[in-house]
């Protein structure tokens, strides 16, 4: 039997030789199953393998195949919220170890890459740009309390003529620079993980989607062709949880976002639109957000839908989000355009927890995931192993179920992202 192929993106048509791994057939055992195959269940069973757990991971597709290895590839600092939100709900403390945890996410990236020689075109910058003109105030004031509050050397506010000589637009009013944040091949740096994690000695299985698991210890897991007996287990399917496990599916909800890759642009066409080859994201509640790629396409990502299917024509869909930036590539051919399903939070902070003690899981990276997911593995290797202060940090994030629970909480969600999205047109 085939595995499933991955998306049809540009990541899937520059991606390096993935390791050829099989479907589960017949039964085992193991110390940990890891459900999900992306940076999550990845990172998770790297660490375990290497602390001398035996590691199964069950992947239903390919290793990557969902958000991991579709994303916009962005290695961004901090949480998906802002830190004088998180002060304001959760405490000057529980912000400032979220910050520390943040910074030794993306520190664990960076590490990950070096130490496994990971070719996923790994560059330095993230630009994140005001699209009205009190946002740019608020990112000039932002940036000197990271300065002056958490010790941030490596973020400075942009003026909105420097945005414009940066970008080759003129739509954006100002910004932040910051240099320790960076971007990524995703689907290259999810291989290199893999291959990381066979070499440490897990068993890694594809094309063996989990039917479900009993609550019991050690536990069955099981799929269509065979079945893992582990004394733990952990959930690392994010937006693909489905109904796998009602105790926490209720706390997510799968949104569907959309990125293009143009032609190749050339040197000088390529930096006319993005001088330093930073990355890019804007400050709309349904962001734009875009990068220059190895060999000088636009990568740029916009638009969103809360359906169980894509657009029917995702390159025009997404171009139309592109020209409003840069109507300037109006005759560039768009050579690669797809989506991903990630999982966002009401409050869009992480959902890490235990459902029984020897269950774990971490969900919920709302669109900030690629540094996350990475550290989420690494503290749930912590927990495993009985070192659970740093994973504990998470799971003491009050995180609510949504409105209506998994059969109503769509409607309230369209409703909600039509209004934010009608407040970034006003």
């Amino acid at each position: 039997m085939s595995q499933p192929n991955h998306a049809d993106s540009y990541y899937e048509a520059t991606a390096v030789d993935a390791p050829k791994l099989d479907r589960l057939d017949g039964d085992t055992g193991c110390d940990v199953c890891v459900i999900g195959g992306g940076f999550t269940g990845l990172s998770a069973a790297l660490h375990l393998a290497e602390s001398d757990y035996e590691v199964v991971l069950l992947e239903a597709g390919r290793v990557g195949w969902g958000a991991s290895g579709r994303n916009g590839g962005q290695l961004g600092s901090g949480q998906r919220r802002d830190q004088e939100s998180l002060e304001r709900m959760l405490g000057n403390d529980v912000a400032s170890k979220l910050w520390s945890l943040a910074e030794a996410a993306k520190a664990a990236v960076k590490e990950r890459i070096r130490r496994h020689q990971i070719p996923c075109d790994l560059k330095p910058g993230i630009l994140h740009v005001a699209h009205k003109a009190p946002h740019a105030e608020w990112f000039a004031h932002y940036a000197d309390k990271l300065r002056t509050q958490y010790n941030y050397p490596h973020i400075r506010s942009v003026s909105r003529e420097e945005v414009s000589e940066m970008l080759g637009t003129h739509i954006y009013f100002g910004g932040n620079l910051d240099t320790d944040a960076g971007h990524l091949h995703p689907l290259n740096y999810a291989i290199g993980l893999a291959q990381a994690g066979l070499g440490a000695g897990a068993r890694l299985f594809e094309g063996s989607r989990v039917t479900g698991y009993d609550q019991k210890s050690p536990t069955t897991v099981h799929t269509p062709y065979g079945c893992v007996k582990a004394d733990y287990v952990v959930l690392a399917c994010n937006g693909y949880l489905d109904s796998l496990e009602p105790r926490v599916s209720g706390r997510i909800i799968p949104i569907n976002n959309f990125i293009l890759a143009t032609e190749p642009l050339g040197d000088d066409r390529a930096r006319s639109i993005i001088r330093d080859d930073v990355a890019i994201a804007d400050s709309k509640f349904v962001i734009n957000y875009f990068r220059l790629s190895a060999d000088k396409r636009l990568l740029f990502g916009g638009g969103e839908n809360y359906t169980r299917r894509f657009p029917r024509d995702i390159k025009a869909f997404v171009r139309n989000y592109m020209l409003r930036v840069y109507p300037q590539l109006a005759d560039a051919r768009i050579d690669y355009a797809w989506g991903g399903t990630l999982a966002i939070t009401m409050r869009r902070l992480p959902h890490f927890g235990r459902l029984d003690p020897n269950v774990f899981f971490a969900q919920g990276f709302s669109g900030h995931g690629v540094a996350l997911t990475t550290l989420a593995g690494k503290l749930i290797a912590e927990a495993v192993a009985g070192t659970a202060e740093r994973f504990d940090v998470f799971a003491s994030i009050p995180t609510p179920d949504f409105p209506g629970g998994t059969l109503l909480r769509w409607p309230g969600l369209v409703a909600g992202m039509l209004y934010y999205s009608l407040r970034d047109k006003l």
